[in-house]
C-alpha cells in the first residue's frame, strides 16, 4: 500500500502511518490487483453512522479505466449494508479528475479547507454525500 501511496500522491502516507491506520478497527481499506500487484486502493474510516474516505488512489499506468468508481461504489455499498448514512471526503481542488468521479458518484462540495495540503499550500474541497442502504 505505501508504494502505491508514492506513486498516486504528492504527500504520500508514511510507512508508520499505513501501519498505525490497520490496526484501528475502524480502519478498512479494499484493493484491486494485477497479478501481485496492488494497482488500485480505497482506505475509509467510519464511525456509527458516517464513513470518510480517506485516500482513493490508482497507478497512473491503469487510470481511466474504471477502477476509482469500481472501489468507490464498492465503499459505499458496503457502508450501506453497515447502516453508514453519510460518507465525506477531501480533494485537492487541482484534482478535477477525482472531482468529476466523485460528482458522478453523488457527491457535492459542502466546504472548503483553505491551504490544507502543506506541500503548495492548495485547499482541500469537502465533499459529501448520503449512503443508500
Amino acid at each position: 500500500m505505501q508504494d502505491l501511496e508514492r506513486r498516486c500522491f504528492s504527500t504520500p502516507w508514511s510507512e508508520e502511518q499505513c501501519r498505525s491506520a490497520f490496526t484501528q478497527p475502524a480502519f478498512v481499506a479494499f484493493g484491486l490487483m494485477r497479478g501481485m500487484n496492488l494497482i488500485a486502493y480505497i482506505s475509509v474510516y467510519h464511525t456509527a453512522n458516517e464513513l470518510e474516505i480517506l485516500n482513493l488512489g490508482v497507478v497512473s499506468e491503469e487510470r481511466r479505466r474504471g477502477f476509482g468508481r469500481c472501489l468507490l461504489e464498492m465503499a459505499l455499498r458496503v457502508a450501506g449494508k453497515m447502516g453508514i448514512e453519510k460518507a465525506q471526503l477531501e480533494v485537492r481542488e487541482s484534482n478535477h479528475v477525482a472531482i468529476c468521479l466523485y460528482q458522478s458518484c453523488g457527491f457535492s462540495k459542502v466546504g472548503i479547507r483553505s491551504h490544507y495540503y502543506s506541500d503548495f499550500g492548495e485547499d482541500a474541497l469537502i465533499y459529501a454525500c448520503y449512503v443508500c442502504s
